[in-house]
């Protein structure tokens, strides 16, 4: 616990250090340093998947690794050079490790065959484009919404997390009713109900952070801020607990407990990231719909 709870304090500290040059760094440029994140994440979760799944050859690695990597850094390039349009960039990156894949499977067949060429095309999916989606949050056009929509994420999750695993600690032998039993045997339904909470409360902290720092949105809703965020902070949490089963599923069909060791405490990178990577497409949409 010791050893988990010095690893989150450090993720805690850069989260906020990103963020502020976010905030302070003008001209968009602090905000590359989220997709450096998203690059780090989309690399090193591909190299996680692939080395789970264990069925894959040196050279089908090479290019899906590469091109998960390439998605987030051709959004963010894309997305300045082109008035918004960062989806082509990702999707070229993408659609080029796709194609690159299924080159293998008929240049190198006694190495690339379906099944292996099936997985890394999810993981070009899971690391690469839902990392691509957590770029696009960081560039959204307007600077305020965009800086809103990253606190909210970075705080949404870890709230949800940190509610289910108290709430599930305090009542979960008083209500054990198991949320998914046959994936995460410890997992229960009431500390699902406390990541919920857990949600909605880091959605409120986040936006009454971001009022107190002077921030400005430019959101148009029908109802009051504060209940499209609370809302929207619901719709995170559950997103977050599904990626979080998701992940559990297939390190179950694995074989596996971590992803890596990388974080001490955690396991690996999409051990830390899998509840983020789903809260992401939650949380674009959200603001693009309200914006």
């Amino acid at each position: 616990m010791k050893t988990r709870t010095l690893t989150s304090a450090a993720y805690v500290l850069v989260v906020a250090a990103l963020c502020a040059c976010k905030w302070l760094i003008p001209g968009g440029y602090g905000s590359l340093l989220f997709d450096a994140l998203f690059c780090a994440v989309a690399a090193i979760g591909a190299f996680e998947l692939l080395r789970a799944f264990g069925c894959v050859s040196v050279l089908q690695r090479a290019v899906t690794i590469t091109f998960c990597a390439l998605a987030a850094p051709m959004y963010a390039l894309f997305a300045w050079g082109s008035d918004g349009s960062g989806a082509a960039g990702a999707a070229a990156a993408l659609g080029t490790g796709a194609l690159a894949l299924c080159v293998l499977l008929v240049a190198d067949h006694r190495h690339s065959d379906v099944k292996s060429t099936l997985a890394c095309l999810f993981a070009l999916a899971y690391a690469g484009l839902l990392s691509a989606v957590l770029s696009a949050v960081n560039h959204l056009p307007d600077e305020g919404n965009s800086m809103l929509a990253v606190m909210f994420l970075f705080m949404c999750v870890p709230f949800t997390d940190a509610g289910a695993y108290l709430v599930g600690i305090a009542l979960g032998r008083v209500l054990p009713l198991k949320l998914a039993p046959h994936i995460s045997p410890n997992k229960t339904v009431v500390g699902a109900a406390g990541g919920l909470v857990g949600g909605i409360a880091g959605a409120a902290a986040a936006y009454y952070l971001f009022v107190a720092l002077g921030g400005e949105t430019a959101l148009s809703v029908s109802v009051p801020q504060i209940v499209a965020m609370l809302i929207t902070g619901a719709a995170v949490s559950v997103a977050a607990q599904f990626g979080d089963l998701f992940e559990s599923a297939i390190k179950r069909e694995c074989g596996i407990k971590d992803m890596g060791r990388l974080l001490p405490g955690h396991g690996g990178v999409l051990d830390r990231f899998d509840g983020t990577l789903f809260a992401g497409v939650v949380v674009l949409l959200a603001f693009v719909f309200m914006a």
